[in-house]
């Protein structure tokens, strides 16, 4: 079956770094083009960035543009979240999904059980 797997999340300062990792099984990786989204305590789940199946496009959201980075090895089957100068209002539990393209979660079929990313202030 497919699965998902993310990793790398964790407690921060402000202005620290963490690198989401998203590993795939279960489906043809290189096919798929991906998606991370996040969801903090009492709000909805909204988009942070997403990456075509070739890595050629990405789009990510106002919030994090210039300070987050979409990438991914398909030979890894591996997609990745470099978050710098990361905020307190990052704070949230960020996922990773697979589907078409696009900044709505409903484009996407398959999502991963989630990795907490707490930043301090």
């Amino acid at each position: 079956q497919v699965q998902l797997v993310e990793s790398g999340g964790g407690l921060v300062q402000a202005g620290g770094s963490l690198r989401l990792s998203c590993a795939a099984s279960g489906l043809t990786f290189s096919l798929y083009d991906m998606g991370w989204f996040r969801q903090a305590p009492g709000k909805e789940r909204e988009f942070v960035a997403s990456i075509n199946w070739s890595g050629t496009n990405t789009y990510s959201a106002d919030s994090v543009k210039g300070r987050f980075t979409i990438s991914r090895d398909n030979a890894k089957n591996t997609v990745y979240l470099q978050m710098n100068s990361l905020k307190p209002e990052d704070t949230a539990v960020y996922y990773c999904a697979a589907g078409s393209i696009s900044d709505e979660a409903r484009s996407y079929h398959y999502w991963g059980q989630g990795t907490q990313v707490t930043v301090s202030s």
